[in-house]
């Protein structure tokens, strides 16, 4: 197996020579044939051990172990603990969520520190079989049948060709010791039942069934990359990137025979799960909408427009002082003096400053406010029938300001200017107000 190793590193990994190494170890079967082998090739390596402390004495037993053996063959290493549970209850997230998030918080924070330059671990190709398994009982894309990949940003698994069997052949020719975990004899966790229950007959009805499934998740890894490249080709096509926003061109996207494993393959990144929702979005009503935890889709009009989920601030009002020339926040204006109009636009207004009482106010708009329009003689108008003329999204609407003068409205921000506060021949005192 190490001369396999040797050439697989060489092959797939040729970036790592004279790299820095953490190679995370739980003292477990996998990971100690993998600080076995990196300890016969000629890489500075480094171990990392985290204790999750849900075994009792037996996780510090393991990190004993870990520490002892480092020790011995002098070896750098790098522990901590974590308290899962309580971060799993905290944050809402079963146990084996809870403690991959820790750890990989963990590993990244000393790559930075300590300067490394990879994180490997020992998954192998038991681990993919098990996990392509998982997914496809839980029912996936072809993202989820592809495996565990052989590298993820600073991550390298470099024992994903390599069965539990060879490993644990190696383990014995090579008398390896190894801790094992008890909680890997309980069928409690889904995994474990597909690795006691599920596989062993698998490899019973085909004895070469682990190396079939490599073969076929090479094809699916193929179908896979192709798949993206035709996305990214429509992707150009059909979506269109404006600020924080995506817009999806609904005309264009029912012509495709298949539009909705499209947009399942440009959606799926942001955490949406109502897939049938999101497909009822392009026949829907415009105004629907449907969330994930960070984003939504909204229909609007001939468009399915993708945003971030707005941060509310705490403060609904935000004043503007007379003094004030400048604001930054919750938008960027400026203030200044004129003596007279230039070009005009929807971002800049001139209003007479004798008319304006400060503290101007600046506050999103509410159902019901109202305004004078400028250029139309005085006549009231509702915002929510300026933002229907104007053919605004909900998402524009919700992010409109309105900038007051007491319980007037001065300019609809961005969009239009009140009548009441304009320019006149008898004004001595010209302010200006611009969006940055």
């Amino acid at each position: 197996m190490l001369s396999n190793f040797k050439n697989h590193i060489s092959a797939r990994f040729p970036f790592m020579e004279n790299k820095k190494l953490f190679l995370a170890v739980s003292g477990g079967l996998d990971s100690m044939v993998l600080l076995h082998l990196f300890q016969q090739l000629e890489y500075e390596i480094a171990v990392l051990h985290c204790n999750f402390q849900l075994r009792g004495l037996e996780s510090f037993g393991d990190q004993d172990f870990i520490r002892n053996y480092c020790e011995e063959n002098n070896i750098s290493i790098f522990t901590t603990q974590f308290d899962t549970e309580a971060f799993a209850k905290d944050y809402k997230l079963s146990t084996q969520i809870a403690a991959r998030e820790l750890r990989y918080n963990w590993f990244y924070e000393l790559l930075e520190i300590h300067n490394f330059d990879y994180i490997l671990t020992a998954h192998h190709a038991d681990d993919n079989l098990e996990t392509f398994i998982i997914n496809l009982s839980r029912g996936t894309g072809l993202d989820g049948l592809v495996g565990i990949p052989e590298q993820n940003d600073k991550i390298i698994r470099p024992l994903l060709p390599f069965s539990r069997e060879e490993i644990l052949n190696y383990a014995k020719e090579n008398t390896i010791k190894w801790r094992e975990d008890s909680s890997n004899a309980s069928n409690k966790y889904l995994r474990n039942k597909i690795r006691h229950d599920l596989v062993p007959v698998l490899k019973e009805i085909n004895p070469n069934f682990l190396k079939a499934f490599q073969k076929t998740q090479s094809y699916l890894q193929e179908s896979n990359e192709m798949a993206e490249d035709a996305s990214i080709m429509i992707y150009q096509q059909v979506a269109k990137e404006a600020a924080e926003e995506i817009h999806f061109d609904l005309k264009k996207l029912k012509k495709l025979p298949n539009y909705k494993s499209y947009l399942y393959q440009w959606l799926n990144e942001f955490g949406f799960l109502a897939w049938n929702d999101i497909y009822d979005l392009v026949d829907g009503q415009s105004g629907k909408q449907v969330f994930s935890t960070e984003f939504r889709l909204l229909k609007n009009r001939d468009a399915l427009i993708l945003s971030p989920i707005a941060e509310i601030p705490e403060k609904e009002e935000f004043e503007i002082n007379e003094s004030d020339q400048e604001v930054n926040f919750p938008l960027k204006l400026s203030l200044c003096n004129v003596s007279h109009i230039t070009i005009d636009s929807n971002k800049v207004i001139f209003v007479d400053a004798e008319k304006l009482r400060f503290p101007l106010i600046l506050r999103k708009w509410e159902e019901g406010d109202s305004f004078q329009p400028f250029g139309m003689n005085g006549k009231k108008k509702k915002i929510s029938k300026l933002f229907k003329d104007e053919k605004l999204s909900l998402i524009q609407k919700e992010n409109s300001w309105l900038l007051c003068s007491d319980d007037q409205i001065v300019w609809v921000v961005g969009i239009r200017q009140d009548e009441r506060f304009k320019i006149e021949n008898t004004t001595n005192n010209i302010l200006k107000i611009e969006l940055q």
